[in-house]
């Protein structure tokens, strides 16, 4: 995979970006909101690059894909899911990147391009209702919130946001 925007890159994990996943995975909102997506060590993050780039070549998820600035440089992922209702997709940019507009154009472009490859019509996003800047960005790529109350957020009852996207697929 690769998609290209006017200021981003997303492509398929190499073995190279193990440090800036490694750093990116580190900052305080990554590990507020997903803390199982935090690798404390370079080799954490290596050994789960080469689980996803091995599930580039199954095709099943998690499809977890770098984003990177159009010098090459990471600065986070965006990925689809399988769910028991479907997909869900997901996203994370460093902390030094943030509130930049980067995630909005990673998911907007993403979603595009892996609907029409999954054929979907329908994918979802969740997050912890207090993570306001997730949720502005689902807003933004016009998904549509379904639920907003206590839920299951990895395998604990949280308050979370639940929206789902309703696209066409090509």
């Amino acid at each position: 995979m690769r998609i290209e925007t006017k200021r981003l890159i997303i492509t398929e994990f190499e073995l190279t970006m193990a440090e800036a996943v490694h750093k990116n995975s580190l900052d305080e909102d990554n590990r507020r909101f997903v803390p199982d997506e935090v690798f404390e060590t370079v080799e954490d993050a290596a050994e789960t690059i080469e689980f996803l780039m091995e599930c580039y070549k199954s095709g099943e998820g998690p499809l977890v894909y770098p984003v990177l600035l159009k010098n090459g440089e990471n600065i986070g992922y965006v990925q689809l899911v399988p769910v028991d209702e479907g997909y869900e997709v997901g996203y994370h940019i460093g902390q030094p990147y943030t509130k930049k507009g980067y995630a909005t154009e990673a998911l907007q472009a993403f979603l595009n391009v892996i609907m029409a490859e999954k054929n979907l019509n329908r994918v979802y996003g969740i997050c912890l209702s207090e993570n306001v800047a997730s949720k502005r960005v689902m807003e933004k790529c016009n998904f549509r919130k379904e639920f907003e109350g206590m839920g299951r957020y990895q395998g604990e009852e949280r308050e979370i946001a639940s929206y789902v996207y309703e696209g066409m697929t090509r």
